[in-house]
C-alpha cells in the first residue's frame, strides 16, 4: 500500500515556518519505488544551496527490495529541482544568522514526486511549551463541546 504523503512532525515541532516552496527531487528509479512503499524518512533531512543548486541532504530513503542493479545508498545527497530565480531566493533568505531549509514532507502530484521545503526559523524552549499549552487547550474545548453536543443534541 502506497502512503500519500511523507511528513516531518519534528520539522513542526522545532521550527517556525516562514515560507514554503515545493521543488521536484532527482531519483534513482528503484527509489521512487521505495518511495511509493512508504520507506523514506525526512525527520533529520535539510536543503543545502551549494553551487547555485538546491541539494537535500540527511533524507534516508530504504533500499527497494526487489531492486535488480544499482541500488544506491540510503542517505546519499540528491539534487532538488527549482527554478533559479526560487533558488536564489532561498539562497538570500537563509543567509540570515538562525534560519534554515527544512523539508516539511514528500507528496505526489501527477505521478512526481515533490518535496515542500520551507524557511525555518528555530524555535527557543518557552515557544514549545507554549505550542503544546495551546494544543492542551485547544483538545480539552473540543472535548467539552463533544459533551456538550451529546448532552443537548
Amino acid at each position: 500500500m502506497a502512503t500519500e504523503t511523507i511528513l516531518n512532525r519534528k520539522a513542526l515541532r522545532d521550527f517556525h515556518i516562514l515560507e514554503r516552496y515545493e521543488a521536484g527531487i532527482e531519483l534513482k528509479g528503484s527509489e521512487v519505488k521505495s518511495i511509493r512503499a512508504g520507506k523514506a524518512n525526512i525527520s533529520d533531512a535539510f536543503v543545502r544551496i551549494e553551487k547555485g543548486q538546491a541539494f537535500l541532504h540527511n533524507a534516508d530513503i530504504q533500499p527497494y527490495a526487489q531492486a535488480s542493479h544499482e541500488i544506491p545508498a540510503p542517505k546519499r545527497v540528491r539534487r532538488l529541482l527549482l527554478h533559479k530565480q526560487e533558488i536564489d531566493k532561498l539562497y538570500g533568505l537563509t543567509a540570515i544568522a538562525g534560519r534554515a531549509l527544512v523539508v516539511l514532507s514528500l507528496y505526489w502530484k501527477n505521478g512526481r514526486l515533490k518535496s515542500e521545503i520551507g524557511v525555518a526559523q528555530g524555535k527557543v524552549a518557552h515557544d514549545k511549551r507554549a505550542d503544546l499549552k495551546k494544543r492542551a487547550t485547544d483538545r480539552e474545548t473540543e472535548r467539552e463541546v463533544a459533551r456538550f453536543n451529546r448532552k443537548h443534541g
